[in-house]
């Protein structure tokens, strides 16, 4: 009894790790429009962020019953090191995609992760495949195509709305808009990505024995649950918010507050329903849908492309990672020891990495330098319209498209 007490506090911290990565990679839902348009610096938006996200924590619990009871059957023999596995497979995923810069699902993470593990462990008799069909992944189709419809109709309707105002006359109320659509965003996050840590804490705790099958989550672990993915949130994931505020579309400030709201409100009719959705996927197929509904919007298609591809890998990813955890794991206590070495080392060589290069609060707004993803993102692009390229694609030495927009070079500028 006292191997089980000590595994569930593992699990429990890991729970717990995963929920600081899921708030650190998903700051961008809320934060990233508003802070590639000005609204608001940098450190008050992930302040700001990280506060509402706490507060969403507390206001429901619905997407954590999902988890606790709905994807994994908990009485199939699930056993405290199933869950851990599945945990370290959905962090190691979370910091891959972070290090890229790629917006993917920390929920996908973790749903793939537990049924990687589960699938290993007992079969596939240990997956409530209809709930995984209808609570995760109908949403996950459905979900970013309905922001994005929701955020093409109202930036289009903002624009008209506007079209006979000077755009300096707007700006600062639109910007005000954005502080508030922002904030609900944040608001929304907690109500459902914080639950899901809170679900999966409450599932260790009923295989452990420690609470009855559909106990509700424990006021403490909502608690802890809020408070780590605050944190997490308020360190900022400034790699996937620079992606996500300068890679998707040339973002101005009515098109981010008709993205944040449509986005606001598809996750928190989600959540009242129990769909435990990708907060993501929402808010990146909002920002898509908001470059289609301006005017002359560019949508850069290869950068979507990349994170449609991510979305469509992390479930089988992590829940490939996993596997091998659950594999080991389920050796006994020298297995248990190897996955946590394993992942640790893995964390750190990530984080490791992501120092050669930091993207910070600082440069969160400047044009990402050449690297290994923007130079084949380079080889697919093609420039903006009206200039002229040759060879390399290059204006004096700088790639067509991260070259800033001036007017076009004259032709004797041109290489």
């Amino acid at each position: 009894m006292e191997h089980i007490t000590l595994l569930i506090g593992i699990v429990i911290v890991t729970a717990l790790v995963f929920d600081f990565t899921n708030g650190f990679h998903d700051t961008a839902n809320a934060m990233a429009t508003t802070i590639s348009t000005g609204a608001l610096k940098p450190r008050t938006a992930v302040a700001m962020s990280a506060a509402l996200n706490l507060v969403g924590a507390f206001l429901s619990v619905e997407v954590a019953k999902t988890i606790s009871g709905g994807i994994i059957d908990e009485g199939s023999g699930i056993r405290p090191e199933v869950i851990f596995a599945g945990l370290v497979g959905a962090i190691v995923w979370n910091l891959l995609t972070w290090l890229a810069g790629l917006p993917s699902s920390s929920s996908h993470a973790l749903f793939g992760g537990l049924i990687g593990a589960t699938v290993v462990s007992v079969g596939m008799s240990g997956v409530n495949a209809d709930a995984v069909v209808m609570k995760v992944l109908i949403p996950a189709v459905a979900a970013p195509v309905v922001a994005g419809i929701a955020a093409t109709a109202a930036t289009r309707l903002t624009y008209r709305l506007g079209r006979n105002r000077a755009e300096e006359d707007t700006a600062k109320g639109y910007r005000a808009g954005q502080i508030a659509s922002a904030a609900l965003v944040s608001l929304a996050h907690g109500t459902n990505d914080a639950q899901k840590t809170m679900g999966v804490i409450t599932l260790a705790l009923i295989t452990g024995g420690a609470l009855a099958p559909q106990a509700d989550p424990p006021m403490w672990v909502i608690a802890s649950a809020g408070l780590a993915i605050a944190l997490g949130t308020y360190l900022g994931g400034w790699r996937i918010i620079r992606t996500m505020g300068k890679g998707i579309t040339d973002i101005q400030p009515p098109q981010g507050f008709a993205a944040q709201t449509g986005a606001a409100v598809t996750i928190l009719a989600s959540s009242h329903l129990g769909f435990a959705l990708s907060t993501t996927q929402v808010c990146s197929g909002a920002v898509m849908g908001s470059g289609l509904g301006r005017k002359g919007g560019v949508v850069r298609w290869s950068t979507a492309g990349r994170m449609v591809i991510a979305w469509c890998l992390t479930l089988p990813a992590a829940g490939l990672v996993s596997a091998g955890a659950a594999f080991l794991a389920g050796r006994g206590t020298w297995g248990i020891v190897t996955v946590a070495v394993l992942g640790l080392a893995i964390c750190g060589a990530i984080w490791a990495a992501s120092r050669r290069k930091p993207v910070d609060s600082s440069n969160v707004n400047d044009v990402e330098p050449a690297g290994v993803v923007t130079a084949a993102l380079q080889t697919v692009t093609p420039p903006p319209a009206g200039t002229t390229t040759a060879g390399a694609g290059t204006i004096d030495g700088i790639p067509a498209q991260s070259a800033p927009h001036s007017p076009a070079p004259a032709a004797s500028a041109v290489r």
